[in-house]
């Protein structure tokens, strides 16, 4: 069953799970994923954590005993969160300690309501990362404009980040530069420069925002495309003299990982982005159903060209066709930090409904 998943494994794409839920935690199925389907990291956002606590029990009775303590709201949330990532990464612990801090990682957002406050996201990131004491968490910064100064801060201060948010190849340059910038000024202030980092390019949105306005022959090809183009100048940053130099003197490389990678039109094979964007060295964080769809008949079908491939013709057909790419990433990562936003309000408010049942549940029983 998991042949493809052990071939992208070997390939050098490190496969991670974009979800988390108590329930994986406490039956095993993680821990079995590390085992049998080569999953060596996890990322977490809003939406997920929403549909986690909404649509399950597995937090009914942490929620009740945190109400007890007097917690409530975004910090119940956190604890909540905390709790269940540093479960995850204490799995992955072994995959960090084996590649040098590589690999293993899980992911922690700040609250996406501070994606355009550089300080507030700044003071958030610091205050979760020691917080959750693990080295192998990640704190998930958008890479929004206001977002890039917080990223070079938090990398300054050594706060690994995941960049999350990205769109477009600029987006992804932008994110770059700050880390860049951050491992340089702890170089040199004499301070470790190995302070991880990944930049995380969302692949599916751009084929659900076009592919009705593109002519057939176009549909569902520029996700893909986008990530393409992404991966050569990853490739190509990563030759260049600065990120040598940097490597020199310890640095590890901020590696590029596709994002929003399952498929969300039915009519498309199941694991068609995980196929397409196998490339050396980035990571694939994958929804559930789309890594076991991948691991139980999903196919490795080529590599990523370091050039790029065939991403530029492709971009610039559907530029031609009417798609205003620099503009609709733009919009993208607005709407997406829209998206994050408004999941946040709604499980906010799902923990508060249950504080309050838990609350009503306590003062009946006595």
């Amino acid at each position: 069953m998991a042949n493809t998943t052990q071939q992208l494994h070997r390939l050098g794409q490190s496969l991670w799970l974009d979800n988390i839920t108590r329930g994986i935690l406490d039956d095993g199925t993680l821990a079995r994923y590390i085992a049998d389907l080569s999953v060596t990291g996890l990322t977490s956002n809003p939406t997920i954590f929403n549909a986690a606590v909404k649509n399950t029990s597995f937090y009914d009775t942490a929620i009740a005993a945190k109400v007890k303590q007097g917690l409530a709201g975004e910090k119940l949330f956190f604890e909540l969160a905390i709790e269940d990532l540093r479960r995850a990464a204490d799995l992955f612990r072994p995959t960090f300690d084996r590649t040098g801090g590589l690999d293993g990682w899980v992911s922690l957002e700040v609250s996406p309501t501070l994606a355009y406050d550089t300080a507030s996201t700044l003071a958030a990131a610091r205050d979760l990362h020691a917080r959750a004491d693990r080295p192998n968490l990640y704190i998930k910064i958008p890479g929004t404009p206001e977002g890039l100064p917080a990223i070079e801060e938090s990398i300054f201060a050594g706060v690994p980040v995941n960049v999350t948010l990205l769109f477009t190849t600029a987006h992804y340059l932008a994110a770059a530069e700050a880390y860049l910038r951050g491992i340089e000024r702890r170089i040199e202030a004499g301070l470790s420069p190995q302070v991880c980092s990944v930049a995380s390019l969302f692949i599916s949105r751009w084929d659900g925002a076009t592919a009705a306005q593109l002519p057939p022959a176009l549909a569902n090809t520029l996700g893909i495309a986008v990530g393409q183009q992404c991966y050569k100048a990853y490739r190509d940053l990563l030759a260049s003299d600065r990120c040598q130099r940097l490597a020199n003197s310890g640095a590890l490389t901020q590696r590029l990982l596709y994002a929003s990678t399952g498929t969300k039109d039915p009519k498309l094979a199941d694991s068609l982005y995980v196929s397409a964007l196998a490339s050396p060295n980035t990571v694939n964080t994958m929804p559930e159903h789309t890594l076991l769809a991948f691991a139980d008949h999903g196919s490795c079908s080529g590599i990523v060209s370091a050039g790029g491939g065939t991403a530029e013709q492709a971009l610039f057909a559907i530029s031609r066709a009417g798609i205003d790419l620099a503009a609709l990433g733009a919009k993208l990562q607005k709407d997406g930090a829209e998206s994050f936003v408004k999941s946040w309000h709604e499980l906010l408010q799902v923990i508060d409904t249950k504080s309050q049942t838990a609350t009503t549940a306590g003062g009946t029983a006595r």
